[in-house]
């Protein structure tokens, strides 16, 4: 009976001292791609520390726009290797936060999220994005603020109202600055739109469009006046 029970406590700690574990360089990566960037690219590197081979049983990216390689399905004790993530930029600008789920037949860690973060320049910032008249309101002008971005040459700006009921007109507010002043021909009825807001820089070929929306919202119907209460 001894003899056994050294014999089973020796193969746990065989096994144990013998376990896989893959350890990652790092979890999470911050790119900041140039403003003519098309993708951004994150390597995910990787070390087998221990005894036995590691196998990936998956590695699957967060969204359609970002896709993940893995150089090898296994990964013998003492081996490097690296994860790829491509996220596609396509016309984002702004934070974009993409993540890879990894499984594998590590015991120790068989799940790990990797983190792509991508800090896209932004070529304006428009602000308020969205300007609004009440009902029977007179129709005063407001005011949009367009401001070019740090990492373009912006020259002008073209803004253009989805509703021909809304006018606008745009002038220099300072550098790389511009105040768009939008008003709607009447409040009477309800209304919306939106204003395409399109950057002339020399950067970029096909600069990307901006957006603000504006509204006129409905003038509710008068109260309906009481019936009279019959006399008896």
């Amino acid at each position: 009976m001894k003899t056994t029970l050294c014999g089973i406590t020796l193969s746990i700690f065989l096994c144990a001292g013998a376990r896989a574990e893959l350890k990652w360089e790092q979890t999470q990566i911050e790119l900041h791609p140039k403003p003519n960037d098309k993708q951004a690219v994150a390597h995910f590197k990787y070390e087998n520390i221990g005894k036995t081979p590691v196998h990936f049983k998956s590695v699957h990216a967060s969204c359609g726009c970002t896709t993940a390689q893995t150089q090898k399905t296994e990964v013998p004790p003492g081996e490097k290797g690296e994860i790829t993530a491509t996220f596609n930029i396509g016309g984002r600008t702004g934070l974009q936060m993409k993540t890879v789920a990894v499984v594998t037949d590590d015991p120790k860690s068989p799940n790990t999220t990797l983190t792509l973060k991508a800090i896209l320049p932004q070529m304006l910032t428009v602000n308020p994005t969205f300007v609004f008249w009440k009902g029977g309101e007179e129709p005063k002008p407001k005011t949009i603020n367009i401001k070019g971005g740090s990492d373009f040459v912006v020259k002008n700006v073209k803004v253009t109202p989805s509703n021909p009921e809304f006018t606008t007109s745009v002038e220099p507010s300072g550098a790389s600055e511009w105040k768009v002043s939008v008003q709607p021909k009447s409040t009477d009825k309800g209304m919306a739109g939106t204003l395409t807001i399109v950057p002339d820089s020399p950067d970029v070929a096909a600069p990307q469009a901006y957006y603000a929306n504006v509204s006129v919202t409905a003038t509710p119907p008068p109260a309906a006046a009481p019936s009279p209460t019959p006399s008896h």
